[in-house]
């Protein structure tokens, strides 16, 4: 895999939670397993670790209730979870400011992003500004945006969210999805951007 363009700080993405949310041994006895929790596990450490577990990148899309636009995140820590019923997930960073907008709309589209869409990668996962500008996209089933020349798109409505350290664990049910176009996906790794050499 060939690293393409080095990731800035993503600051409005749903990405890899960092070690703050993660426990390390109990004090207390030899074996770790009583008395109370220690985060003793570097951020930067965790992050460069996890790091090396190459993962896809998503774009999660929505209308913005308020002002009847379109509005999205860039997230990589996207699963699926159940196949009866057809459960996805993902983790938003509480201080992303545009989960709050895409929340509240009754359905989200998850789009997996194609090597080609790095720039739309990048333009979704700052802060403000109008995250739409100059992407083209057309309407899934209910009317979420599917943004073009993206591999693939899910759409879902969010079924629960779970507090975790510092992000939201956010499961949804999927009630539409198709491929949209064939390539290769965009990667992310070792905190920068790629794709498969081959």
């Amino acid at each position: 895999m060939a690293d393409g363009a080095t990731a800035a700080a993503v600051r409005d993405s749903a990405h890899r939670p960092s070690g703050q949310g993660v426990e390390g041994r109990m004090q207390g006895s030899p074996n770790g397993s009583t008395g109370a929790p220690v985060t003793d596990i570097d951020g930067a450490r965790f992050r460069s670790v996890l790091g090396r577990f190459a993962t896809g990148v998503v774009a999660i899309t929505a209308i913005d209730t308020e002002s009847g636009r379109p509005t999205g995140l860039a997230a990589n820590s996207f699963t699926s979870v159940s196949l009866e019923p057809p459960l996805v997930a993902f983790c938003v960073a509480h201080t992303s400011t545009t989960w709050p907008l895409l929340r509240g709309a009754d359905r989200l589209c998850i789009n997996i992003l194609s090597e080609p869409q790095l720039e739309v990668c990048k333009q979704l996962a700052i802060k403000g500004g109008d995250k739409f500008a100059n992407i083209d996209w057309t309407e899934s089933p209910n009317g979420s945006p599917v943004i073009e020349g993206a591999l693939a798109w899910i759409e879902c409505a969010v079924e629960s969210e779970y507090v975790a350290g510092d992000h939201v664990i956010v499961v949804a049910r999927v009630h539409h999805l198709d491929k949209h176009h064939d390539g290769d996906p965009l990667l992310f790794y070792k905190g920068g951007y790629g794709r498969f050499d081959g």
